[in-house]
């Protein structure tokens, strides 16, 4: 059981995203275990160096350097290259006097001539290394710097980033003032979240992540709260040979008059997400659209509130979801909070999120049980409005926000998909392809975490699992995709799961 447990931590912690000041804390922690801070430097140097090499036979490569531990890295990539073979020319933003601690020794060790970091060193390069800033640059590039950052796209050269192409928050991904589009990124020990989020993931190329002599065992006193998401973060209800669809749980599920395909869409993704029961409440005057539908699909007419409200007595409906195509209308807000009322697991999407636009205090006081809020922006911003920080703080600082203000788990819809718990854990989703962007993909998201849901999953745990299978199932279809071929690539998302438990 040791041996499984480590196992399970040894691999959350192959995919934790430490911020800027925990990989600070990390390099501090090595170093007060007896790992000297050029001893780090040297070695990041080297796989930047290595990153280069790859890349195929020598060539002309500019080396730009900043005036921090960065441009550190910088004189060590140069050095290495240099002694490979490759002609290099370093540049330097200010004077090598000026330079201090590591990167003044690694600077020391640099025999070749030091030049002004300007657009002229880019002359005859085939190739740039940018050790300027790296992930914690505090302010937008802008002046010379910034002229020369966009002189590398200008030349359309090829840029190597070490840590982070200059000019990205390495909290948020956002780009300050400018920065450089990469064919690699190369960093150390851990990636950070602005790895994964746009728009600094569509600059950053490949990633390297290089070991530069970091024990792991750092991350013991760290403790980050974000990671990537993926299967070592969750683990899927299965099945045993006594259960039956009763026990697999049952997804009630309030479907709308007119977008009718949104709840039908929701329906088939509980099902295919392992849910026992699924029952859609529905007007009357729709009966008959959604019953000629999938026909493991339960079907009941709604003619009111009150009739929807009864069907929630029946607490063997143990998870709710409320809110695809549903319309925003007195009534979806009604059946929300009815929803909440019972204490049980709900999930509240689309219309039943925009309804409460203007009154999103009343939502959050009637979450009672374990909730999952499913927003795309325009939705998140509709229902937290001003009330959690800007978009420049960025969407795990957001959603992180939100949840704690909600009482609710926050699924932050998007290309990168952030989830968020109350209390304070974060995962970025890095799986799901361009072609998800069609009409009814979410819907079918909505329907997988409430399958989950209702199989007994905490609702961080099976937002990160339906994001993670939605993702998987999308990249399995590959183009063409349309939502509806979402519920039937997931079997095979599932059968590849189980076989890598």
């Amino acid at each position: 059981m040791e041996t499984t447990t480590a196992s399970a931590e040894a691999a959350r912690n192959a995919v934790a995203l430490l911020t800027v000041k925990e990989m600070g804390r990390a390099d501090a922690a090595a170093i007060a275990a007896g790992v000297g801070g050029a001893q780090l430097m040297e070695a990041a140097g080297a796989g930047v160096a290595a990153a280069v090499r790859s890349l195929g036979a020598p060539r002309p490569v500019a080396v730009l350097c900043g005036p921090g531990n960065n441009g550190g890295d910088g004189f060590v990539a140069a050095r290495h290259l240099r002694d490979a073979g490759w002609p290099v020319r370093l540049g330097l933003l200010g004077e090598v006097a000026a330079l201090k601690g590591d990167a003044a020794i690694m600077a020391g060790r640099w025999e070749g001539s030091v030049e002004r970091a300007s657009a002229a060193l880019l002359d005859g390069a085939a190739l740039v290394v940018d050790a300027l800033f790296g992930a914690g640059l505090a302010r937008p590039l802008d002046g010379a710097v910034r002229d020369l950052v966009e002189e590398i796209g200008r030349r359309g050269l090829d840029c190597i980033a070490v840590d982070m192409p200059s000019g990205v928050d390495g909290d948020s991904g956002r780009v300050l003032g400018a920065a450089p589009r990469c064919v690699a990124t190369v960093t150390f020990f851990r990636r950070k979240p602005g790895h994964l989020l746009y728009p600094a993931r569509g600059l950053c190329g490949r990633i390297d992540v290089v070991d530069i002599g970091i024990p792991d065992s750092v991350l013991a006193e760290i403790a980050p709260r974000c990671w990537e998401n993926g299967p070592a973060l969750w683990r899927l209800p299965r099945p045993g040979p006594e259960d039956h669809k009763y026990t697999r749980g049952h997804v009630l599920l309030r479907g709308g008059e007119t977008m009718i395909g949104a709840a039908r869409l929701a329906a088939m993704g509980a099902r295919r997400a392992g849910a026992g029961m699924v029952t859609v409440a529905c007007p009357p005057e729709a009966w008959p659209v959604y019953a000629a539908g999938a026909p493991g699909t339960i079907c009941l007419p709604v003619a009111d509130g009150g009739a929807f409200t009864g069907l929630l007595a029946d607490a063997r409906r143990n998870a709710i979801l409320v809110g695809p195509g549903n319309g925003v209308t007195e009534a979806t807000r009604d059946a929300a909070l009815a929803a909440l009322a019972t204490g049980r697991a709900c999930l509240l999407d689309a219309d039943a999120l925009t309804v409460f636009e203007g009154a999103a205090a009343e939502l959050f006081d009637a979450i009672a049980g374990p909730c999952l809020l499913t927003p795309h922006d325009g939705e998140f911003d509709r229902l937290f409005g001003g009330a959690v920080p800007g978009a420049e703080a960025g969407r795990p600082a957001r959603a992180r926000a939100a949840a704690a203000l909600s009482g609710a788990t926050v699924l932050l819809k998007g290309a990168d998909t952030v989830i968020a718990d109350p209390d304070g854990r974060v995962l970025i989703n890095a799986n799901a392809p361009p072609d998800l962007a069609t009409a009814g993909a979410g819907d079918v998201l909505a329907g997988m975490c409430a399958g989950l849901l209702a199989q007994g999953m905490a609702p961080f745990e099976a937002a990160g699992a339906a994001a993670w299978m939605h993702g998987a199932a999308a990249t399995a279809v590959g183009p063409g995709l349309i939502a509806e071929d979402l519920e039937r690539a997931l079997p095979g998302v599932l059968r590849g799961l189980r076989a890598g438990a």
